[in-house]
């Protein structure tokens, strides 16, 4: 790595050693100051006019749709009225005029700069260059660069990284105190530390520290060393400041369909690992559970509206004819390798409709994945329904933005001074689908993995592992698990404890823990089998929803969690089947945990064994006094 040197400016940059290193300081620039830096070697399009870039950037969007459509209407009057197209009126030549110079502005501002980035990092031994800021820094020279005279222009904060060497110290120095301050005060935004700062962790000891210091309270006992903070950078978490602690046991080994697993289990509930251990063993015990993937279709449901309730119907019936199918599915698998289209269900509600697509997704949980594949199938619906309004979308984006929206997205997230603009393109969910919400359509139609499984507990088993007996069972999960629950309208709910099992096993795994709402959606059947000898018991979950990438599973902690069950990562050879194998050891965790809590209930056990595993044995009369 090069060593940075630069001329040091008045008030520009501070000087400090470590080992005898030199190290650029980040120094806050306000307004007045920028008189003080050197001007820029060139112009760039953005310094067009003394307007601020978010508006200048409008401007000549604006102009160079408008005039581009002006051109285009009069062209085609001239083909209709067969005029030679080189004859040409003054309006014309100077709509010619302003689409060139609104192009050039353009390229010259999501273009050029993007050249130059690659350009600078191939050449190391001549610039530096600051991904974040879009900053360049000359090896032997100062001031600033042309990649750097926006940053110059705009920014009232201007923040420098430190290009070599990388900072190492974990704990805030007496460095970071202006960031502080400029936190608390507001001059500074708290979700722009890392791309302003550089360094993931020390962004968030810096937010922390402001936060204590702005609502008064210690943060004492929340960690923060130990954790990667770049791995959820842009993916899993914002304005980090630390991190929670969840415990993690293994229950296991589970025997299902032939094969074991030791499945990690993230709780803070007592008794809770230990239970579904025993069930495991129960299970074991008995030969072993048997799984059935009955559904793998991942859900998303737009709502678009019409005029009339008339049209609405006609796009149901559009939509729903088999005769459409293949080429809507077309349009919807272009989006993704893995997305496929199933099938498109609609209902009407007067004059909107809700239509809800069904996908498999591969080894991802895939909503992202519908997501996109249903734009697609909107944008080629809009050519036959034009008056189809698309709620959630933000106007009716042209073919240009949405192609380059992500593109555009990234660029102005790093230049337009903390600002963001984005062309919303993706329709939002109506709600139909329906997702981390108890919803009857999913209990019924089901979503992601549908998944039934089932076990024959062997009567000694019964009575030696989960000391009770079968009758007892029998009865007491038609009282509760079916009868009770129906007494309380649950919607999916006919089970003891489903949704412990599931948000411990997501937590531990990576999946979204808010999802355990539907993915709790389970109804758990005991029989006696075998003239009364053996007890027959299944959980049917219609909705399993997990991935083996993307999200938090590919954090250390869940990853290891999902290598542990061997299920880490996509499958190469047979694309989801990990994720399939992963709802399956779900709904196998699920059972033992509901054998061995209705064996408990039964035998009089649970509030024994709650008082002895989870509760606190310090005397708290003592710690109260």
């Amino acid at each position: 790595m090069h060593e940075v040197r630069r001329r040091p400016a008045k008030s520009d940059v501070s000087m400090d050693t470590h080992a005898g290193e030199l190290t650029l300081k980040p120094y806050h620039r306000h307004h007045h100051d920028h008189r003080d830096l050197q001007p820029p070697t060139s112009v760039k399009a953005s310094d067009a006019l003394p307007l601020p870039l978010y508006l200048t950037n409008g401007l000549f969007f604006g102009i160079f749709f408008s005039v581009a459509y002006f051109l285009l209407h009069r062209w085609r009057e001239k083909i209709r009225n067969s005029t030679p197209l080189h004859i040409i009126t003054f309006p014309e030549i100077a709509g010619v005029v302003c689409l060139a110079a609104s192009f050039i502005y353009l390229l010259g501002f999501f273009g050029i700069g993007v050249v130059q980035s690659f350009i600078s990092r191939g050449s190391q031994d001549s610039w530096d260059v600051e991904e974040d800021n879009n900053v360049m820094i000359k090896k032997n020279g100062g001031g600033c660069t042309p990649a750097e005279s926006l940053a110059c222009t705009l920014a009232p904060v201007s923040r420098e990284r430190v290009v070599a060497p990388t900072i190492q110290e974990p704990f805030l120095s007496g460095d970071d105190e202006e960031v502080i301050k400029g936190v608390v005060s507001g001059t500074i935004p708290s979700y722009s530390l890392e791309s302003k700062i550089g360094d993931c962790k020390r962004a968030a000891a810096i937010r922390r520290e402001a936060l204590q210091r702005m609502t008064g309270r210690s943060m004492e006992g929340l960690p923060l060393e130990g954790f990667d903070y770049e791995s959820i950078l842009g993916q899993c978490c914002e304005m980090p400041v630390g991190f929670v602690q969840i415990p993690v046991g293994i229950a296991g080994p589970l025997l299902l369909n032939g094969t074991e697993y030791m499945v990690p289990i993230a709780t803070t509930e007592g008794c809770l690992v230990a239970s579904t251990n025993r069930g495991c063993k129960a299970i074991y015990a008995s030969g072993g559970a048997s799984s059935m993937l009955l559904k793998d279709a991942m859900t998303r449901a737009p709502v678009v509206r019409f005029g009339t309730a008339k049209r609405a119907a006609e796009l149901k019936f559009f939509v729903e004819d088999p005769a459409n199918f293949d080429t809507l599915s077309v349009a919807f698998n272009r989006s993704s390798r893995f997305g496929r289209l199933q099938n498109i269900k609609c209902a009407v509600a007067g004059k909107n409709l809700y239509m809800r697509f069904s996908c498999s997704t591969g080894d991802a949980m895939g909503m992202n994945m519908v997501s996109k594949g249903v734009q697609n199938v909107l944008d080629y619906l809009q050519t036959d329904f034009p008056d189809m309004d698309i709620i959630g979308i933000s106007g009716k984006p042209s073919a240009v933005l949405h192609n380059f929206h992500f593109w555009i997205h990234y660029r102005l997230m790093y230049t337009v001074n903390d600002s963001v603009f984005s062309i919303c393109i993706l329709s939002s969910s109506g709600n139909f689908c329906s997702d981390k919400k108890p919803a009857a359509v999913n209990w019924i139609e089901g979503r992601g993995k549908s998944v039934v499984c089932e076990a024959i507990i062997k009567e000694e088993v019964v009575q030696k592992v989960l000391k009770t007996n079968i009758d007892t069972l029998v009865e007491l999960n038609m009282l509760k698990n079916l009868a009770g629950s129906a007494m309380a309208g649950a919607l999916g709910g006919f089970n003891a404890h489903a949704s412990n099992i599931v948000t411990a096993v997501y937590i531990a795994t990576g999946q979204d823990p808010a999802q355990n709402v539907e993915s709790s959606h389970c109804i758990t059947m005991m029989e006696a089998v075998n003239d009364g000898k053996d007890l027959h018991i299944s959980v049917t979950m219609p909705s399993i929803e997990v991935g083996t990438v993307g999200g938090g599973t590919q954090l250390a902690s869940q990853s290891a969690c999902l290598n542990l069950l061997g299920v880490k990562g996509a499958s190469k050879e047979s694309p989801g089947s990990n994720s399939r194998l992963l709802a399956a050891i779900v709904a196998g965790s699920v059972l033992a945990g509901e054998l061995s809590l209705m064996s408990a209930i039964a035998a009089g056990q649970l509030v024994k064994s709650h008082m002895k595993y989870n509760r606190s044995s310090k005397d708290v009369s003592k710690i109260a006094s």
